[in-house]
């Protein structure tokens, strides 16, 4: 055994065990709301059943928003396509998964806002665009994660997984910062 110290190889911020440990955390908590409570009344099941269409539509729109976020930075900087397309291709499933409508994109070019869409403002350097959208996945992922109370269990696993990966994207996009 050596007489000195070595010096460690750990990279700093969260590890992968973490960012699992968190998702599972979450899912946990989703299926805690399984078990919370059951009613079989037909009226506490039309509540719910409109609870989660309006969590599974809240969660959609602002899928939407993120991919008009992640297609503003790749029309604006066009360099970053091949970092950022995979995250923008998660995104796009996670809008199918909650009822969204918008496709993929699988060309280079962004798909199209929505015409009545106020147009968003990306920032001019590559790292500060990179953490224009990190921001805006944290923040998605955080109103997800309190969202998961007002969601049935299946959908709060759901809720919880997509917050689970807006945080792993938002970490993808700012590691060289580190």
């Amino acid at each position: 055994m050596p007489s000195y110290v070595t010096p460690s190889r750990s990279r700093p911020g969260p590890r992968r065990r973490s960012l699992l440990t968190g998702a599972a955390t979450a899912a946990a908590a989703g299926s805690t709301l399984l078990l919370a409570g059951c009613s079989g009344s037909d009226t506490a099941s039309d509540g719910r059943a409109s609870a989660e269409r309006r969590v599974r539509a809240r969660a959609a729109r602002d899928s939407a928003e993120l991919l008009r976020r992640y297609d503003a930075v790749l029309a604006a900087h066009a360099s970053l396509a091949d970092r950022v397309r995979p995250l923008r291709a998660e995104v796009a499933r996670h809008e199918k998964a909650f009822g969204g409508t918008r496709p993929p994109a699988s060309s280079a070019a962004p798909a199209p806002s929505a015409p009545s869409a106020r147009p968003v403002d990306v920032p001019d350097g590559r790292r500060s665009a990179l953490r224009f959208l990190a921001t805006a996945e944290r923040d998605l992922a955080d109103r997800r994660g309190r969202q998961l109370k007002d969601a049935p269990a299946e959908l709060a696993r759901l809720l919880a997984s997509v917050a689970a990966a807006g945080a792993a994207h938002a970490y993808l996009l700012t590691e060289d910062d580190k």
